[in-house]
């Protein structure tokens, strides 16, 4: 047989291999949701009208889960936002401990007053270090446990890492590491809005050189708020991007996989392989399985549920 001939079979075998027929896998929510917070008391600062909305999840140095949510329409001077804490013992469990309001902006720090939002926490050796939004800019704070957590001084001034622009509104960080590079997603209105990447190795240095739009319009709306909340998730060396178009009522996320970390589609829905009814999910991956949180329909709570990636076939 020639070699050319085998090489044909070659290709002909891997693309008919069960892995290459199947495609993507399919986020799906599983089983029942239990609900870890509510709409917390915040003593004086209390309103009717306030509403957790976008949060953070993360295991603290004794184990326990730590839950810090951006409670918003408070009582708090300026843009009314703050951030609220709840702790837990399994991420199975309802109705997590309530600690207290845990940060508040500073304008010492350059913060806007009544704007701290949409917390990420990821763990680097012995360090945790979280990153916020404070309406202009992604910030860094930094703890030793997990819980109580300090403002960083990036290049010896405040906490702000990187902006999108003022007026922009360059909020809503997450990170994954990939190869050797940290991806820090968020989203921001510059233009008509979307989500933005990008990437360092030292999780403090992120130029603007590397800044880039992954994600923007389509179905899910070529509004700013509808591009919020980017989640990124890795799962059989393939890309998924959840991202939340709509909050309240009829909570909407539309879910992206690719193969390229960099690109999920650019007012182009190619690479859409779900909508799920929720909104500002976060995806954990602990103990073999994965679970995902969202925020309550209404908007008075933050909830919980399994999730699983089915094949398409």
């Amino acid at each position: 047989m020639r070699m050319a001939t085998r090489y044909v079979l070659m290709l002909l075998l891997v693309g008919s291999s069960p892995l290459a027929a199947e495609g993507p896998a399919v986020p799906q929510i599983v089983g029942p949701w239990w609900e870890i917070a509510g709409n917390p008391d915040l003593g004086r600062l209390t309103s009717e009208q306030q509403q957790p909305v976008d949060f953070g999840i993360w295991q603290a140095a004794d184990g326990t889960w730590q839950l810090w949510s951006c409670i918003r329409h408070t009582k708090e001077p300026g843009e009314t936002r703050l951030l609220y804490r709840w702790q837990g013992k399994k991420l199975s469990d309802s109705d997590w401990k309530p600690i207290g309001i845990a940060m508040q902006a500073d304008k010492r720090w350059g913060e806007t007053p009544g704007v701290l939002q949409a917390p990420y926490v990821v763990r680097q050796d012995d360090t945790w270090l979280m990153y916020y939004g404070d309406w202009e800019s992604i910030c860094l704070a930094t703890s030793d446990d997990g819980k109580t957590f300090r403002r960083a001084k990036v290049g010896g001034s405040g906490p702000q890492l990187f902006t999108e622009g003022k007026g922009n509104k360059t909020r809503d960080p997450m990170l994954l590491k990939i190869d050797d590079k940290w991806h820090c997603y968020y989203c921001a209105m510059t233009g008509e809005g979307g989500i933005f990447v990008r990437r360092s190795a030292s999780l403090t240095d992120w130029s603007r050189s590397q800044a880039r739009k992954v994600c923007y319009g389509g179905a899910p709306g070529r509004k700013w708020w509808n591009a919020e909340c980017p989640h990124v998730v890795e799962h059989q060396r393939r890309y998924y991007l959840f991202r939340t178009s709509n909050y309240q009522g009829k909570p909407q996320t539309t879910v992206y996989c690719s193969s390229d970390q960099l690109n999920f589609g650019l007012d182009d829905d190619s690479k859409i392989v779900a909508t799920l009814p929720i909104a500002a999910p976060e995806i954990i991956f602990h103990d073999g399985e994965y679970f995902v949180a969202a925020l309550n329909p209404q908007l008075d709570g933050i909830r919980m549920a399994k999730l699983k990636f089915s094949s398409r076939r």
